[in-house]
């Protein structure tokens, strides 16, 4: 009896384990998004946002939701075998994830944008200086 409960105790942590680790790291990655977010949206307040600065949070926010897009595909294909989840939420998962991979495209579209503001910032900030000395 005592042999048949700890195959069961597998079984079931052989399914529960890595959805799991898969929710965890979820909630990892929307948590560094959310401070990422917060730092940019600081620095927009501060009138800093214009600077190499935002670059890191930037890359750091692409790369949290590039791997929340792929460890939402991972959890689709976790649930995908068998009969426990209908194949109608292993399609919304996949749907998500796709909708997560889009997410991270128009972030890297923004960043982009960003280069060339940052460039001519620094740009005006420099003219600036040169306007000062003359005056």
């Amino acid at each position: 009896m005592g042999n048949l409960t700890i195959q069961a105790l597998r079984a079931v942590l052989e399914v529960r384990a890595p959805l799991l680790l898969i929710v965890v790291l979820g909630i990892v990655t929307t948590q560094v998004v959310m401070f990422c977010l917060w730092r940019l949206v600081t620095m927009v307040r501060r009138g800093t946002v214009f600077s190499d600065a935002a670059f890191r949070f930037v890359d750091i926010m692409i790369a949290a939701v590039v791997s929340a897009s792929a460890l939402m595909f991972l959890l689709g294909v976790v649930l995908a075998p068998g009969e426990a989840v209908a194949p109608g939420v292993v399609l919304l998962i996949g749907g998500a994830a796709t909708v997560l991979g889009g997410i991270a495209l128009v972030i890297v579209v923004m960043r982009s944008l960003l280069a060339p503001a940052v460039a001519r910032e620094a740009e005006a900030s420099h003219l600036r200086a040169e306007l000062d000395e003359v005056i």
